[in-house]
Order: C-alpha cells, then sequence, then structure tokens
C-alpha cells in the first residue's frame, strides 16, 4: 500500500456524480440524435471504465506504494471497513420502512438490490479464485479484485440511485463511506491498490446491471419519476488524480546522495467550489513519491563497488488556492489556479550494499533521514473534456516550488568529525517539480 493510498480515499464524493441519471432528467447536450458519449450505456460505462484502467495503470506499482504505508502507518489496525460497507444499503432500506419516497417502491428496490449484489458476487469470486493474487500481509491467494471495495460500491451506488435525486447529500455520503471502506483495505494490509481500484469499479457495474434487467422487466426507469436534475452550472467540482512527478531541481544535491534529478508519482484529490461561473476556491490533497536511483564509490584498497540504496522520497501535501475557469465549449472547459500550502515530508533509510556485506541481504543500514515540513506553493492549469454534465476526464499540468531541510542520523559506524555528538547531518534542498497527469473530474 502507498502513494495511491491516499487517492483511494475520497473516490466517494468524486465518483457520486460519475453514476447516470434517469432518462427523465435533464441533459445539458441532449439532442434528437446522441453522439457516442451521450447514450445511455456509455455513459453508465465511464466510471467502471476509468477505475479498471487505473487499476491495471497501478498493478506494477503494487508493491511500491505498500512501501508508503509501511513507512506512515506499518501499525494500522481498524476493523471500521468490515461494517462501514454495509451502511448505504442499510440507509435505503431504513429509509424504505420509514416511508420516504426514492426511486422505487420496497419491493422493486429489493429485486434490483439482489440483482445487482448476486452480479457483484459472481464476478469478484470468479476472478479471485482464478487470478489467485497473494494478499498484500501473504495470509491468502484471493486478494484481487476487493470483495469488500466491490460491496461498498454496489450499496453506495444502491443508495445513490434510491435517493441521491431526493437529496444530494445521500449520494454523498454512500460514496463517502464506499471510499473509506476501500482505503480501509489498504490500510489494513488487506488488498493492494489496485484491488480495490477494481471492485470499486465492479461495484458500480453490478449495480448498472441489476438495474438494467430489473427496469427491463417493468418496462419503466422507476415507480416514482419527476425529480429535477440539480446540477449547477457552475463548474464547481472534485476529482481524482494520478500523474507523473518531474522534478526540476536535484533533490539530493546538496546531501550527494543523488546525481540526477528524480521522476516520481503523485496521486491525490482536488476540488473547488465556484461562486460565478468563471472564479472559485480550491484545495488539493494529494501525495508524491520519488525513488531515489542511487549512488557508487569505490574504496582504494578494494576493487568492489559499493552501493548506496536511499529509500524513496515520500511527501503529503495539501494547498488551497484561487480558481479561474473559461469553457471553451459546450464540451471543453479550461481552468487556471494559484495555490499555497504545507508539505510533509516521510522519513526513510539508506543502505550501503554490496558483496561483500555479509547480510542476508547484502545491505547495512547506515542512517535514517527525514525532510522537513514547510511552506509550498505554485499553479496549474488543467483542460477537462466533459462526456456529459457531470463527468469528465481531466488533463493537468501543475508546478510546485518548496525548500526542505532533509536531516540524517547515522549509525555510529560511519561516524566522523564532522558529526556533532549525536551522529547528526543535515542539507538544505531544493524540492520543484512539475506535475502531468489525469484525472477523473465529477461537477455538481
Amino acid at each position: 500500500m502507498t502513494k495511491r493510498l491516499f487517492i483511494v480515499p475520497l473516490l466517494a464524493p468524486l465518483l457520486l456524480k460519475a453514476q447516470t441519471q434517469d432518462s427523465t432528467l435533464a441533459n445539458n447536450f441532449s439532442s434528437d440524435h446522441p453522439t457516442f458519449f451521450q447514450r445511455d450505456w456509455v455513459k453508465k460505462a465511464v466510471a467502471p471504465t476509468i477505475l479498471f484502467g487505473a487499476s491495471a495503470a497501478t498493478w506494477n506499482d503494487r508493491e511500491k506504494i505498500r512501501e508508503l504505508r509501511n513507512r506512515y502507518i506499518p501499525t494500522f489496525r481498524r476493523h471500521y471497513d468490515d461494517y462501514l460497507q454495509y451502511v448505504p444499503a442499510a440507509t435505503v432500506f431504513g429509509l424504505k420502512f420509514a416511508g420516504v419516497k426514492g426511486r422505487n417502491n420496497l419491493g422493486r428496490a429489493t429485486l434490483s438490490y439482489a440483482s445487482s449484489a448476486a452480479i457483484m458476487a459472481i464476478i469478484v469470486n470468479s476472478i479471485k479464485y482464478t487470478a489467485k493474487v497473494e494478499r498484500p500481509d501473504g495470509s491468502t491467494k484471493n486478494s484481487f479484485p476487493s470483495g469488500h471495495t466491490a460491496n461498498a460500491f454496489n450499496n453506495a451506488s444502491f443508495l445513490h440511485k434510491e435517493y441521491g435525486l431526493v437529496n444530494p447529500a445521500y449520494s454523498i455520503g454512500a460514496y463517502s463511506a464506499a471510499t473509506f471502506t476501500a482505503l480501509g483495505r489498504n490500510l489494513n494490509n488487506r488488498h493492494w491498490i489496485s484491488d480495490v481500484l477494481a471492485g470499486a469499479g465492479i461495484g458500480i457495474l453490478s449495480s448498472e446491471l441489476g438495474y438494467f434487467f430489473i427496469d427491463k422487466i417493468y418496462k419503466n426507469k422507476g415507480d416514482y419519476l419527476g425529480y429535477k436534475d440539480r446540477t449547477s452550472d457552475k463548474p464547481s467540482f472534485l476529482s481524482l488524480k494520478v500523474g507523473t512527478a518531474l522534478s526540476t531541481t536535484n533533490f539530493l544535491k546538496e546531501s550527494e546522495l543523488d546525481d540526477k534529478k528524480e521522476t516520481g508519482l503523485e496521486a491525490g484529490i482536488e476540488g473547488a467550489y465556484f461562486f460565478t461561473k468563471n472564479w472559485g476556491l480550491g484545495g488539493t490533497f494529494s501525495f508524491t513519491s520519488f525513488p531515489v536511483k542511487g549512488v557508487s564509490f569505490e574504496l582504494d584498497d578494494e576493487p568492489e563497488t559499493y552501493d548506496i540504496v536511499t529509500q524513496s522520497l515520500g511527501f503529503l501535501n495539501f494547498s488551497v488556492g484561487p480558481y479561474f475557469s473559461h469553457s471553451l465549449s459546450d464540451r471543453l472547459q479550461l481552468m487556471v489556479k494559484g495555490s499555497m500550502g504545507y508539505s510533509s515530508g516521510a522519513s526513510g533509510k539508506i543502505f550501503i550494499k554490496s558483496d561483500l556485506i555479509d547480510t542476508p541481504t547484502n545491505e547495512l543500514e547506515i542512517a535514517d533521514y527525514k525532510p522537513s515540513n514547510g511552506f509550498r506553493w505554485g499553479g496549474g492549469t488543467t483542460l477537462t473534456y466533459k462526456f456529459n454534465n457531470r463527468i469528465g476526464i481531466t488533463a493537468y499540468a501543475d508546478y510546485h516550488r518548496m525548500n526542505s531541510t532533509v536531516k540524517y542520523t547515522f549509525n555510529d559506524i560511519i561516524a566522523d568529525d564532522d558529526m556533532d555528538e549525536n551522529l547528526n547531518a543535515q542539507a538544505k534542498e531544493k524540492m520543484n517539480y512539475v506535475g502531468l497527469g489525469l484525472k477523473l473530474t465529477a461537477f455538481f
């Protein structure tokens, strides 16, 4: 669990608006001849497809992502995810028994839910016991995909479909519960990031299929129709972002632990509330990780090469600032922003590696390091293509600047006269980088 550990949390509100509404709802892009992205089945498939794609994209980075989890919260053990996954479905039935009207009556809602749950169970278990992926904690070989997450997002979609148009708060709460269930599976080291992303996609897809089949039987889109679409014309949004972080400075130049600029990964959640059609205020919560390539050296009296291995640099970031939006067309939207905020660095370890080192891994830990927390600022621009008035795919480019003092605590085996009595040293480093990537953007 790691890098994208923090991207998973917060899938909730992101996908809140990604679900399609009933055919009776107003669509800003409606026409007598719908385009490809206006077709009902395409709109229903957008969110699951993006989640499946994200699962595939993170597959090779699973262990790196888990490494960061192990560095930040190695002893995290909470079992709220075992129960939270059921809260959205329990809410639906509670509201039905209380007499609150939603999309369907109790009988039809139950049929839709049962159909969705059956489809989800078949898909999840068929893949689990065919793929046989080992869990990150090594307990069993049924990790992919996450059944808890699939169930949580199926239940969230159930609440969204039944009561999302009655009050958007139901949808926000539903997908928030599903997101924190998915996050819990990562935090508890029970699933890889790829598992929960695929599970979320399966949960949403199962709900869509379940409602599709039951709607065909009843030959309409619901028992109680006529609610109005409450989408605002202001471009307020929430988005899930994943991309590449390209350093413009050598982060460890002064420390002499790396002689190259780093290329890393970033992921997070971003959102903004717009007061007008053009101006808003927003913020970003993100994680960035930069693998350190390392350096090699030789001793004068030995022919062997020694490698200095440094664990990746990791940062948690929070920033806020103004946003400006301009619609280039019905489909294309341009945004620019300024930002300032705070960055917190993760601690890491430094090793010397050589065949001459008599340990099982041929490594010897020589120091711990910790970048200082501090101020960061920057800006960015995005271009969004809207599939419909609720969801789009966004290309982004951001620039960030920050300075950090990296503090080192060395083992006494390499201490020298330049270090103080506590075997400490430090170096001031410039850590500036450009973020390039994609976002799944939901408008509300």
